[in-house]
């Protein structure tokens, strides 16, 4: 038998960094955020030689180990052969990974891996998971297994697809959905230009140097958090209202506490960019996930599109087209031989 899976990456609206530790212990954290018509890919088929053979279709990568290995984390594909260990596969399998999303592009790419991880292995292995707790178990593998640092807004958005608003307040989650009217996905879709700077960065190091701050008590940084915060719960009213110019000033804002976070958040050619495409049109925008690189989303101007797309693509960034998903996490079993 072989399993298919696929999950969403996610273009974070607002609120993001409050679901990260321990703010969204001692705080709570609110983030808005939408699931994007990107995707990461899994497959996975059973093995009867016991060996254990890992493909990364993007970096053309392949990784065996033969049966009783352990399955070292060695940095080639560790979030794999954690899902592995944690399915509990004991025989032989194959698993083959591929992503639309470019690599450390801050959305959310590794968090869908590890939720279509779970859920394709799972299924492979006939053990199934309720909802909540793939989230659940996929951030924990992260940042329990492998010691990566990060929140868990990115796994709800993976899992479950749509338009979400969700809080946290370590343990405890809530999430809901926000609908989209059509007249205002339409114009969302039509108006957010989403570019990738086309530097990847490790969000772990900046996550880590911005929670360090927090701890310390950096005015500046504890201020941003709860900015943020508020952001949050102001993008979900403008979005119920349909307000695109308000969730345009919102972006903004968003990017301004961004930005205070931390020095490593942003740098002199994503201000590049920024100025660029706020001289073509764009209304308010921010950078995607931790910042520090990875991509920048615009909301723009009604036809003025074209133009910051056009201006972005010239100064060297990658635009990177999507719409909306509302599917979240699917899973299968192909017809194809």
């Amino acid at each position: 038998m072989k399993v298919f899976a696929r999950a969403p990456a996610r273009l974070d609206l607002a609120g993001g960094w409050t679901d990260v530790p321990p703010f969204s212990a001692e705080v709570g954290g609110v983030v808005v955020n939408i699931a994007i018509n990107r995707y990461t890919y899994i497959s996975a088929s059973a093995r009867k030689d016991g060996r254990v053979i890992l493909h990364s279709a993007d970096y053309s990568l392949e990784v065996e180990y033969e049966r009783g290995s352990g399955l070292p984390y060695d940095g080639r594909l560790d979030l794999v052969k954690a899902a592995i260990r944690h399915v509990g596969l004991t025989d032989g399998v194959e698993v083959t990974v591929r992503s639309d999303v470019p690599p450390g592009a801050g959305l959310g790419a590794s968090a869908a891996t590890g939720v279509a991880l779970l859920a394709c292995l799972g299924r492979l292995a006939g053990r199934a998971y309720k909802p909540s707790a793939l989230a659940e178990e996929a951030h924990r593998l992260e940042t329990e297994e492998l010691h990566v640092p990060g929140g868990r807004q990115d796994q709800y958005a993976s899992l479950r697809g749509g338009c979400n608003y969700l809080t946290f307040l370590d343990p405890e989650a809530t999430a809901e959905h926000i609908p989209l009217s059509p007249r205002l996905r339409c114009e969302l879709e039509k108006s957010l230009v989403l570019c990738y700077t086309g530097h990847s960065r490790v969000s772990g190091n900046i996550i880590s140097a911005v929670m360090g701050a927090y701890r310390s008590g950096v005015a500046e940084t504890v201020n941003a958090l709860h900015g943020l915060r508020e952001v949050a719960f102001s993008m979900r009213e403008a979005l119920q209202q349909e307000d695109t110019s308000r969730i345009a000033s919102l972006l903004k804002a968003n990017w301004e506490h961004q930005r205070h976070l931390h020095p490593s958040v942003s740098n002199p050619e994503m201000e590049r960019l920024f100025a660029l495409a706020e001289g073509q049109g764009a209304l308010g925008g921010k950078a995607t996930g931790a910042g520090g690189g990875g991509c920048l989303l615009f909301l723009c101007a009604p036809d003025t599109e074209h133009r910051v797309a056009r201006a972005l693509r010239e100064a060297g960034a990658e635009i990177l087209h999507f719409s909306f998903d509302d599917l979240g996490l699917q899973v299968w079993e192909s017809a194809l031989r």
